[in-house]
């Protein structure tokens, strides 16, 4: 198991949520989220914020989701899944895409088991779908001994 802080994405249309691991790789614990930006600047904001948040932790990689079909086919938000992990990728951090089939209804049934209304979970939902996300993938490096996903060449784009 590599050492080092990563942190995990979730990205959606209205916002991104974002989780960090110990240095150990053990836990993913939720860090905030963050406001998608709109109009000409849009990604971009999201971006700088993300990769500052990366550099404050000294992130060793940035572990984003990627949504698939049950069938593991591409749904509407992959594309954007991967357009915003390609500007992230610009960045000096290694980014990884990873599956995340099922982390929304995973943060969800959390939230929900542990008395939150979906009302109360809005703010932090995406913060437990980052959780989600991350915590497999560690969990998958320490069962297999390889790092999960698929590392993105900055310049192949997305």
């Amino acid at each position: 198991m590599r050492t080092g802080v990563r942190l995990g994405i979730d990205v959606g249309r209205a916002r991104i949520g974002l989780a960090s691991s110990d240095p150990h790789g053990m836990l993913a614990t939720p860090v905030r989220t963050v406001s998608r930006a709109r109009g000409a600047a849009a990604g971009v904001a999201d971006v700088q914020e993300i990769l500052a948040e990366a550099a404050e932790r000294d992130a060793l990689e940035l572990v984003v989701g990627l949504p698939l079909s049950l069938s593991g086919a591409e749904t509407p938000s992959t594309q954007d899944a991967k357009d915003f992990a390609a500007l992230l990728a610009a960045g000096r951090v290694p980014v990884r895409l990873v599956d995340e089939r099922l982390s929304t209804v995973s943060a969800q049934s959390a939230l929900r088991a542990s008395g939150r209304s979906s009302k109360q979970s809005r703010s932090v939902i995406d913060q437990a779908a980052a959780v989600v996300i991350l915590q497999h993938a560690l969990d998958a490096e320490r069962a297999s001994g390889a790092a999960p996903g698929l590392v993105l060449d900055p310049a192949e784009g997305a």
